[in-house]
């Protein structure tokens, strides 16, 4: 039997509430769209994997044989086992198997804490006189879609001015468009991830994708309104937006934008309802979606009421300093978008580990 892998996908559906004339259209979403038929080789899947000890410092030095992978519980054999150590690259080299996008987000935060995150990022650039020890790209999520500003480069100091010479776009947030405007920004922020998505997958190594945001709305809370054909399509978002990722190898970082002002709010808790894998339909809502949900899932990091975004970004980076990439094949399974959940352990005390949390077997 002929498999298909999942990319990215181009274009969104609108999916309408069907409530009374007062509610607005739901946002648009990610519909999943198999690629050209591949060979008969079975599909594989990467898993770049985080280990970090109680001070949440990398842990180097593990070898294939102190890690163990359950996929659905079962035991899956490790195919390929690779270790990233930038304690390893020799002097005046760059490992270029890894790469950093950070982008600015100016269209789900108001205009003053826009302006605070350009600073924390030109901070950010700027440390160590510019020499940065990954390669890092910028881009700008704006009204006119994502823009990605420069090449992935070790320069900070050359970035930082890049930063400096595009102007910022300003966008009052005004909460009197209501759900109409939460909407709009949803539909635009699912339309920037995707253009990046779709810009990224074909080049090699591990991206690592630092959306500097509040997060775009949830639009969750009213789902007894989404009929069954809609939570079919959002369900089939999910599984196009998770494959696209897994297959890109991108993993998704946020850090929010609004600091310190956001903390003790529902804002920076509610996400975590929509952790879990989506495993049917029946189950979908918007809130899967999320810009936190997404980081979460994707073995990456929500961080919350932190001032300092050139501090956020420095930890979200220290995951590249020491990770490791194991690869198991996806089980066989006779149902399309069927989620199998991973899990990776390590037989070490006191550590925590962070990987994609699953992926969508296909027949």
């Amino acid at each position: 039997m002929k498999r298909f892998g999942y990319v990215a996908t181009v274009g969104l559906l609108w999916i309408t509430y069907a409530v009374g004339a007062q509610e607005p259209i739901a946002p648009a979403t990610i519909q999943t769209r198999p690629a050209a038929a591949e060979s008969n080789q079975p599909r594989q899947i990467r898993l770049d994997v985080v280990v970090t000890d109680r001070s949440g410092r990398g842990v180097a030095g593990l070898k294939a044989e102190d890690f163990t992978v359950l996929d659905n519980k079962q035991p899956a054999k490790i195919l390929a086992f690779r270790v990233h150590n930038n304690a390893d690259v020799p002097a005046g080299q760059v490992d270029a198997s890894t790469e950093v996008i950070v982008v600015l987000d100016e269209v789900n935060a108001p205009f003053n804490r826009v302006t605070y995150a350009r600073e924390g990022i030109e901070s950010f650039l700027r440390e160590n006189g510019g020499n940065l020890v990954h390669p890092v790209a910028l881009a700008f999520f704006s009204e006119n879609g994502l823009q990605v500003q420069t090449k992935p480069a070790v320069d900070g100091n050359a970035i930082a001015d890049a930063l400096r010479a595009q102007g910022q776009s300003f966008r009052m947030l005004d909460r009197g468009t209501g759900f109409y405007g939460a909407e709009e920004r949803l539909k635009k922020s699912m339309d920037a991830l995707d253009s990046l998505i779709v810009q990224e997958r074909g080049k090699p190594g591990r991206k690592m994708v630092i959306w500097v945001s509040p997060g775009w709305p949830l639009l969750s809370g009213l789902r007894d309104s989404l009929s069954e054909q809609q939570q079919q399509r959002v369900f089939g978002s999910v599984v196009g937006l998770t494959t696209a990722l897994e297959q890109a190898r991108m993993t998704l970082y946020s850090v929010d934008s609004l600091g310190a002002e956001g903390v003790g709010t529902n804002r920076t808790s509610f996400y975590q309802n929509f952790t879990k894998g989506l495993t049917k339909p029946g189950d979908a809502q918007t809130g899967d979606l999320g810009l936190q949900v997404l980081a979460e899932q994707t073995g990456g990091r929500a961080i919350f009421g932190n001032d300092a975004i050139a501090s956020s970004l420095d930890h979200c980076v220290g995951d590249l300093d020491v990770f490791y990439t194991l690869v198991i094949g996806a089980a066989p399974t006779e149902k399309a978008n069927d989620f199998h959940g991973v899990e990776v352990k390590v037989g070490t005390a006191g550590v925590k580990v962070r990987t994609r949390d699953g992926y969508y077997a296909q027949p």
